[in-house]
């Protein structure tokens, strides 16, 4: 599926996202863990950047871990953007529509403090380019989280990721939103991205520092990862 299919169909499933991720176990609190991995200190001033923010849930998280810091969520999806905007928010949050390989510093008021991604970068069409979006996008120093699927490297987490995509996943996203494309899709794309190693190596490649992957518990221990990394200068923290 290309890139802007793929957003076509984020756009079509947005009304019914919230409660398709609302019946996976644990899924805000593992983004919740992943937003405290971050390492980026809360309080006034610092900024955070929410690449694919989706409908908010990614955006929740960095807000509800980090009071007091300004929020940017940034989707390429309309529709995405639409259901995040419909919800209640504190002042310091808000939101900009761009694809993550386009985004430039300028575009959200200079470079941030931190950069937080869910679930992006294996939908990203190169992800090199966008992790070298990210980096750019922060300050010397500056702290990155992702929150991903990885399985290529598991045979068991690979099995389990299959049963659960067409046994729960595709079928339920159907029933909620009249289409299967997407999940059958997600499916995919999760088998077909990087194992663990590769990632890591994908993030050195790019310029950051620090590079360090942290298991998430649950049903999903193996299958989603926070990776963490820091961008090269400053103090090393947000």
């Amino acid at each position: 599926m290309k890139a802007g299919a793929v957003t076509a169909e984020f756009d079509r499933a947005a009304s019914g996202y919230d409660r398709l991720v609302g019946a996976n176990p644990g899924y805000h609190r593992d983004l919740r863990t992943s937003a405290r991995r971050l390492g980026a200190a809360p309080g006034a001033g610092v900024r955070v950047l929410d690449l694919g923010c989706g409908t908010g849930a990614s955006t929740a998280a960095l807000a509800a871990v980090l009071p007091g810091a300004a929020v940017i969520g940034v989707d390429a999806s309309a529709g995405m953007l639409a259901a995040a905007r419909a919800k209640p928010w504190p002042d310091r949050v808000r939101f900009v529509r761009a694809r993550a390989e386009d985004l430039t510093p300028r575009d959200i008021g200079g470079p941030v403090d931190a950069v937080f991604a869910a679930y992006l970068l294996r939908n990203c069409p190169d992800p090199d380019t966008a992790l070298a979006a990210m980096r750019a996008l922060l300050r010397p120093g500056g702290r990155l989280a992702l929150h991903e699927y990885s399985v290529a490297d598991s045979a068991a987490a690979r099995a389990v990721w299959t049963l659960v995509s067409w046994g729960v996943i595709i079928p339920l996203g159907r029933l909620v939103t009249g289409r299967a494309d997407l999940y059958r899709y997600l499916w995919r794309s999760v088998v077909e991205f990087d194992g663990l190693a590769r990632l890591r190596e994908r993030v050195r490649a790019a310029g950051f520092a620090d590079v360090r992957a942290h298991p998430l518990p649950g049903w999903q221990r193996g299958i989603t990862h926070t990776l963490t990394a820091r961008a090269p200068g400053g103090r090393g923290g947000a």
